[in-house]
């Protein structure tokens, strides 16, 4: 671009030299280090340096809500403690030491061991010139991305909030074409509003799923999505419901309670299935749950979930993949008695029937391969 000086009668013209941005991908990939060819996920490292493309947004962070799971996680590596039990500054600066050597080495919060990430509130910094959607410098939003592949560096660790996963940091992120958020109202505290966005999900399937007159379990009802499912519950199940709060502890229940968020509370480890079920069998007269929303972060938790409606599964089939009409049996040396499909293409129709009520599936031509070859392996060994 030209610039033109004048100085009396002389005019002097300069030639700017334009600073030219490279054309990013809209899902990320021009980021990614190792390994080459994945999208921003599952990538090992990605580039953040916070030069942005012309596709991409730069934003100042403020606040990274990390995933539940992830900190807890991160947590116990470090200090083998829960987040809740977290309470002195030196421990909460293991616990930062830790996040920036994992923003460090990955160029993005990519927890090691669960693999999930978390979302961010900040405000938009830079846009390249080639993003198109509304978003302009200044905004304050929440990426409703994971941080599991966002470009993120780390200056520093400015106050942490155990016991609700965030932290507030001073760093920047990048936002691709592709990456959607949310813009934060002006009437909702930021903090607030990054917690309710972080666990939307749970609510609006509580809204599908729920029906009036329903009985509804939510485990972690004193959580922050379990408060937001157990609103959802109470009024879609409505007056002729039952919606019942487990917690994980007194304080969880009490904080349920005093928002009368239910019809019935307790509280109970969620690994106790045994203790569940007889929990359940006496709110319901015997009769369970309708639904049960689970929204504990907590391995071992899911036999809680199946025995409080264990009533409502039903037998939709007895029969199994090879199909009793497209199988026989056969001794196939040391493998010994063998279970085997006569006709594997035949087999994967019928599967697709069965599952997804498809009645006209072709397989792909690996799958005729194999059915080839299994027959060719195991014809001689058939008992017709």
């Amino acid at each position: 671009m030209p610039i033109i000086m004048r100085h009396k009668d002389i005019f002097i013209i300069f030639f700017e030299e334009e600073h030219k941005m490279k054309k990013g991908c809209p899902y990320g990939t021009h980021r990614v280090i190792s390994p080459k060819g994945v999208l921003p996920q599952p990538a090992d490292v990605i580039d953040n340096n916070m030069e942005i493309y012309d596709n991409e947004v730069l934003i100042d962070v403020k606040t990274l809500n990390i995933d539940s799971a992830s900190f807890t996680e991160i947590v116990r590596r470090v200090l083998d403690k829960k987040p809740a039990e977290v309470t002195t500054q030196e421990e909460m600066d293991k616990i930062g030491d830790k996040m920036k050597e994992i923003v460090a080495h990955a160029g993005k919060h990519k927890n090691p061991w669960t693999g999930s990430g978390g979302m961010l509130l900040g405000t938009v910094e830079e846009i390249g010139p080639a993003y198109q959607g509304d978003l302009k410098v200044g905004d304050k939003i929440a990426t409703l991305v994971s941080l599991s592949l966002t470009p993120l560096r780390i200056d520093e660790i400015v106050a942490m909030r155990p016991a609700i996963d965030q932290v507030d940091i001073k760093g920047k992120a990048i936002l691709f074409q592709s990456g959607i958020y949310g813009i934060i109202p002006d009437d909702m505290p930021e903090k607030t509003a990054l917690s309710a966005l972080d666990v939307a999900g749970a609510p609006a399937q509580t809204a599908k799923l729920v029906q009036s007159g329903q009985k509804v379990l939510i485990i972690g009802g004193g959580g922050k999505s379990g408060l937001l499912c157990l609103h959802e519950a109470k009024k879609r199940a409505g007056v002729t419901g039952l919606v019942v709060c487990a917690a994980g502890s007194q304080k969880s229940e009490d904080r349920a309670r005093v928002l009368n968020l239910a019809d019935e509370y307790f509280h109970m480890d969620a690994t106790d299935a045994v203790g569940f079920y007889n929990k359940s069998m006496e709110l319901t007269n015997g009769e369970l749950f309708d639904v049960v929303i689970n929204c504990v972060s907590i391995e071992n938790t899911e036999m809680a979930s199946i025995l409080s409606d264990v009533a409502n599964y039903q037998i939709v089939a007895q029969d199994g993949v090879p199909f009793e009409d497209s199988r026989a049996t056969g001794t196939i040396g040391k493998k010994g008695s063998c279970v085997i499909p006569l006709d594997l293409e035949t087999n994967v129709v019928k599967l697709h029937e069965l599952l997804f009520d498809v009645t006209e599936y072709e397989p792909s031509d690996q799958v005729k391969q194999y059915s080839q070859k299994v027959q060719a392996d195991t014809s001689q060994y058939m008992k017709k």
